[in-house]
Parts: C-alpha cells; structure tokens; sequence
C-alpha cells in the first residue's frame, strides 16, 4: 500500500512538473490548476505514505529518483528538450544512489 501511495504521490508530482513548464509563467489557466492540484496531490499521497511507515530517506530518494528520471524523459521525448551523456550519467547516479539507501536499510 506504501509503494502505490508513493507512486500516486510521483505521478502527481511529475504531472504538476510538466504543467508548469506548459503552464508558461502561471499565464495559462488549465496547466496552472494541474499545477496547484498534482502539487497538492503529490504531497498528500507522500504524507500517507510516511504515515504508514515508509522511511522518509527512501520515499523521497525513490520520489526524487524516479521524478528527475521521468522528467527528462518526458522533455526529451514531449518538450524537445536535449540530454548530455553528462546528464544521463547523473540521472544513473541518482538512481544507484537511491538503490544504495533502500538496499542499505533492508535488514
């Protein structure tokens, strides 16, 4: 139930992401309120999660993994935006750091 919680809280957190970019400076009415509302929403799903006993270490490593990995996906396939070998390199980083805390803490 955690992890689905958790997954809500990406999906919503990605969601808003991408609105703010459509949104254009908050000038655009409906990606403004995608804004406001996944924003809510990612927060709400995060906070139920923890309430039911996620690590916050590894909820928001898993969220700022996933998120930053989505994201440049999104931009790259939706947004025409451009990734370095750099940055794909950063984003691997992000994720073996976030597989570090999550394989450290099992027990």
């Amino acid at each position: 139930m955690t992890l689905l919680l958790l997954a809500l809280a990406i999906a919503s957190e990605v969601t808003a992401t991408v609105s703010l970019k459509l949104s254009e400076g908050f000038t655009k009415l409906v990606p403004s309120l995608v804004v406001v509302i996944g924003y809510g929403a990612a927060f709400f799903f995060l906070s139920q999660a923890l309430k039911r006993g996620m690590s916050i270490g590894v909820a928001y490593g898993i969220w700022s993994a996933v998120g930053v990995a989505a994201i440049a996906v999104i931009g790259v396939l939706f947004l025409n935006e451009r990734l370095t070998l750099v940055q794909i390199g950063g984003i691997a980083l992000v994720i073996l750091g976030v597989l570090a805390l999550e394989l450290g803490g099992a027990h």
